[in-house]
């Protein structure tokens, strides 16, 4: 029998790497014949590269760049055989990155991002995918841009670092010495979500208070992200601050954007980038998963494009998550089977502390179940 093992993460107890190999392990403990292929997923968030490492086989590179609060910090990104950079701004301007009582978008940057892009390009990469997931700025890619070469100063002819305070006193931008290596650059970014940069569902508005916006700070950088949109704008002679997706992480999805990037689903760029659908097509079965599985699963989550790729090639999908919510019947229309972990009434502190044995013990249940209807 033929598995496929691509499990998004159970967020808060296991990473997508640990819960393919804890299934793994059920499964082989079924049946060691079987031939199981691991294709831990992502969403362009938190364990984004980890996940692309594994299923491409990447060379991780450590990089010294300026963290979300403007101090250097050491991450990582990667780049694999063909060249191809896997970047996850988590690990480079992360809300995780930041204490809860310094979190305030005055003081924080994308500037990081812009560094390890050039870094990249150093290496000779001709392609990079982005996860921008989990940001803790609201900038609008200001200081990623300004790290690539794009100049921006105030009123009295200052240049500005690049910090989301900044964007209140830009009065005039330059492109002309961005780095040129970007025009032969292709860059996709994982992007889940399709808010503009700003308005009502903007970046500011919509993203701006879970990473401590005030609400007057809220209405602020709304209004400061379309004069900077605006400006961007004026020297590309292009529209496109309502474009779907530019809101993305702190309006990162514009600054961007600008540079000629794609914004693609997450869950479909990662998919593509391990090629699950070649290793689906050939499957007997597969397996996927999430911490807590509803509705909203089905809205572009990670399980879901499992779901629909086997669902394409006509094979079996299992879904396997932390807990299961609401209509279960709108699951099941895409699932071959829902289950939880779960296995008696236990606190929610004892299941995420028990996840991986839980996973495993549920994994190895479903498999003997199916091993004996063969």
């Amino acid at each position: 029998m033929k598995i496929v093992i691509a499990p998004d993460s159970f967020k808060g107890s296991l990473d997508a790497v640990k819960v393919s190999e804890t299934m793994k392990k059920a499964i082989l403990d079924v049946n060691d014949t079987y031939s199981v292929t691991m294709r831990p997923m992502a969403d362009g968030g938190e364990g984004t590269l980890d996940a692309m490492s594994v299923s491409n086989y990447a060379e991780l590179i450590k990089v010294r760049c300026k963290g979300p609060l403007g101090n250097y910090i050491e991450t990582t990104y990667a780049i694999t055989e063909d060249n191809q950079a896997i970047i996850e701004l988590a690990l480079i301007a992360g809300l995780i990155q930041v204490p809860e009582n310094k979190r305030n978008i005055d003081n924080t940057t994308t500037f990081g991002l812009g560094e390890v892009i050039k870094d990249a390009l150093d290496k000779g990469c001709s392609s990079i995918i982005i996860g921008i997931g989990g940001s803790a700025t609201n900038d609008g890619g200001l200081g990623m841009l300004i790290a690539l070469g794009m100049k921006a100063w105030d009123e009295g002819g200052n240049q500005v670092e690049g910090f989301g305070k900044d964007l209140f006193r830009i009065r005039e931008i330059s492109f002309e010495d961005l780095d040129h290596r970007l025009q032969n650059l292709k860059i996709n970014v994982a992007c889940d979500v399709d808010n503009p940069l700003s308005g009502i569902r903007g970046a500011s508005v919509i993203f701006g208070p879970q990473k401590g916006a005030s609400p007057n700070q809220v209405e602020q950088y709304d209004k400061a992200l379309y004069n900077f949109g605006s400006l961007v704008e004026e020297e590309f002679n292009s529209s496109f601050k309502n474009v779907p997706g530019v809101g993305a992480a702190g309006g990162l999805g514009f600054g961007l954007y600008a540079l000629g990037a794609q914004l693609v689903s997450g869950a479909e760029l990662l998919a593509n980038a391990m090629f699950l659908q070649d290793s689906i097509r050939n499957a007997d079965l597969v397996f996927t998963g999430e911490g807590k599985s509803d509705e909203q699963t089905l809205y572009g989550k990670a399980p879901s494009y499992v779901a629909y790729l086997a669902e394409k090639y006509h094979v079996p999908v299992v879904l396997l998550s932390g807990s299961l919510d609401g209509d279960l019947d709108k699951l099941r229309s895409k699932f071959s089977g829902c289950f939880s972990i779960v296995n008696k009434p236990m606190s929610l502190s004892e299941c995420m502390e028990n996840a991986e044995s839980l996973l495993y013990e549920q994994t190895k249940q479903i498999m003997h179940y199916t091993t004996s209807m063969k």
